[in-house]
């Protein structure tokens, strides 16, 4: 019967328990609780893991400000040498025109020739910098992204249509640097 009392308690945790029992399981929660660190110890891991972040953020910002303020000083030299380029394939052509003004006796002849010369050396300077002409046709469709109507004249030609160029215009790749001034048929 005693067995059966054992069984029973085991059993059953409202029954009474055998005190070395209850001593065990006393040591058990009292070495889990010295196991798990103090408020105190807590607050200070808490602390250095609080310090670590705000490190790390501090350094994360002046990273990121870094990159802003290079970031700008690259744009800031784009912007003053955008025109490098440019500039470099102009000078040849400044070079021509100086030396056609110290010939001692020009000629019509040699004037012409050194004009044509300086032209075809600026063209080339307009084509390596993308630099379009825009010079539509007579009879062309008016275009007003490309061309200013200057003004509308009769015609024997459709409406809207150029009818003479008074001056070419330009575009930088796809960006229209002046439009081509035109007249166009009523």
């Amino acid at each position: 019967m005693q067995d059966e009392q054992k069984t029973d308690a085991q059993d059953h945790p409202s029954a009474p328990h055998n005190p070395a029992d209850t001593a065990a399981h006393a040591n058990g929660a009292a070495e889990a609780v010295a196991a798990e660190p103090s408020l105190a110890e807590q607050l200070l891991a808490a602390e250095a893991k609080a310090s670590e972040m705000q490190d790390a953020f501090l350094r994360a910002k002046a990273d990121t400000e870094n990159m802003r303020r290079r970031a700008q000083e690259d744009i800031t030299k784009a912007h003053k040498f955008a025109i490098e380029n440019f500039a470099e394939s102009l000078v040849p052509v400044k070079d021509s025109l100086e030396m056609a003004l110290k010939l001692d006796t020009p000629n019509a002849e040699a004037l012409k020739e050194g004009v044509e010369m300086t032209l075809k050396q600026l063209s080339a300077a307009f084509e390596k910098n993308k630099v379009m002409e825009v010079n539509p046709l007579p009879g062309d469709k008016l275009d007003p992204m490309k061309h200013q109507a200057i003004s509308m004249v009769p015609a024997d030609q459709a409406a809207n249509t150029i009818v003479t160029v008074l001056q070419k215009g330009y575009m930088i790749s796809e960006r229209l640097l002046r439009p081509a001034l035109v007249t166009v048929a009523q």
